[in-house]
């Protein structure tokens, strides 16, 4: 019997919705699908959740809750993961509120600034000890990543840990079919090329027989921005470097130095930013869980249709040897020619039985490589800091962080990542 790992499997909705098209995958009957949770009340959800499925869609696969991480990887062929590590209380309300008392406002704090950096470092040393138990039980397994901060764990999970990953991020699925819904213009039949890194990658190409769809696309979002709306950063962005870019206003908000500022406190209503939107987010889910969750585990006869998520697309694939175009994140090979070798980009990828073959993409802009380069700076620096457990790598870090920099000197930069390291006591290993 063949075996899929998911780790992180408490994330019940997210494991109903990647397991669940397994289930409804023909090419993926009959394998096991361990779960792997620390919080054994929610994986005894996600179990019990993903049997009523089993039932109702007549896979024959095996659903089997693990408490032990090793068994639940042992032998398996393809290991998802999706964790949080320190998750809402207290870790991420540590990384919103101590930068708060400095003025620095952040809105998502999940992929670069002081809260990505600072939950890269908590979950780093959780996912290189996957790594060691994968070297050890199942050293040929594909790693679907789904676990943010996606550039940085992806390239550690790669680089450090020697395992075969990939990253995967449902922004380059979604960006497209946004941005037309948004601007009014129909969809169907449009060729497009995405590529870039992680929450920062770009729609370079958008053309429908042959012809260029920016021109009409920059039209419409000029008229747009004459409007309070949900996507202005992203609007702004594009209408100043050329290109739209994948992830969301709020995300990019807090990449770039130019939005989300202390001494001009007019652009939060300018450009409809909310900030402190992860907190609100997590919030919200954390009250709606409760009776969620006594609607999902209470209908025996709960259906469930195949998502968008790549997951079970990949590893049908990988099964049947029929090819599948992904967006993934993967380590730079020579893919795009002017960002460093070091990085984690996110470029189209064929997946077929000989695995995951990411793309050559060339050059990007020169403007958007340099607005990526300015993310990949923290990006290495957190990884150095990570693996050499140096201090000084984590002040490195902040003080290239494009926004960080923007609003605070040196001496608070540091000061408030000696805050944050105290803060988060055990959740971070010893720096020296």
């Amino acid at each position: 019997m063949s075996k899929i790992t998911f780790i992180g499997a408490g994330s019940t909705v997210f494991a109903k919705n990647v397991l669940g098209d397994v289930m409804l995958t023909p090419a993926l009957a009959g394998f096991e699908l361990a779960l792997f949770d620390i919080d054994a009340e929610r994986l005894r959800d996600s179990e019990q959740l993903l049997n009523n499925i089993r039932e109702t869609s007549g896979s024959n696969c095996t659903i089997r809750a693990y408490s032990d991480r090793k068994e639940a990887l042992r032998g398996a062929k393809y290991v998802i993961n999706a964790i949080q590590v320190g998750g809402y209380d207290p870790c991420t309300i540590t990384d919103f509120e101590i930068p708060k008392k400095y003025g620095l406002r952040q809105t998502i704090a999940d992929t670069i600034g002081i809260g990505g950096i600072f939950r890269n470092l908590r979950t780093i040393p959780v996912m290189l000890d996957f790594a060691k138990d994968i070297q050890e039980v199942c050293p040929d397994a594909w790693f679907l990543n789904y676990t943010n901060p996606m550039a940085v764990l992806t390239n550690v999970m790669t680089s450090v840990g020697g395992v075969k990953t990939v990253g995967l991020c449902h922004s380059v699925q979604v960006c497209v079919p946004h941005l037309f819904d948004s601007l009014g213009m129909e969809f169907a039949g449009v060729e497009t090329k995405i590529a870039g890194i992680n929450h920062m990658a770009w729609l370079l190409e958008a053309k429908k027989d042959g012809v260029d769809l920016y021109p009409e696309i920059k039209r419409r979002a000029i008229e747009k921005q004459k409007e309070k709306h949900h996507d202005m950063v992203r609007f702004e962005l594009m209408l100043r470097f050329g290109y739209y870019v994948t992830e969301s206003s709020e995300h990019n908000a807090e990449y770039h130095p130019y939005f989300i500022k202390r001494n001009y406190p007019e652009l939060i209503d300018r450009f409809n930013i909310p900030l402190d939107e992860y907190p609100r987010r997590c919030i919200e889910q954390i009250k709606g869980w409760q009776s969620m969750r006594e609607s999902l585990l209470a209908n025996r006869n709960l259906e469930h249709q195949r998502s968008h998520e790549y997951a079970s697309y990949m590893m049908e694939a990988m099964e049947t040897n029929k090819p599948f175009k992904i967006g993934g994140n993967v380590l730079n090979t020579g893919l795009i020619t002017n960002l460093p070798k070091e990085a984690c980009v996110e470029v189209p990828c064929l997946v077929d039985a000989s695995g995951v073959t990411p793309t050559y993409v060339g050059d990007l802009p020169p403007q958007l490589a340099a607005l990526n380069r300015t993310n990949i700076n923290t990006q290495l620096l957190t990884i150095e800091a990570a693996v050499t457990g140096k201090r000084e790598h984590i002040y490195h870090a902040a003080l290239l962080d494009p926004h960080t920099s923007a609003e605070l000197s040196i001496d608070d930069i540091v000061a408030m990542c000696d805050d944050l390291i105290e803060a988060h006591g055990s959740w971070l290993p010893a720096y020296k």
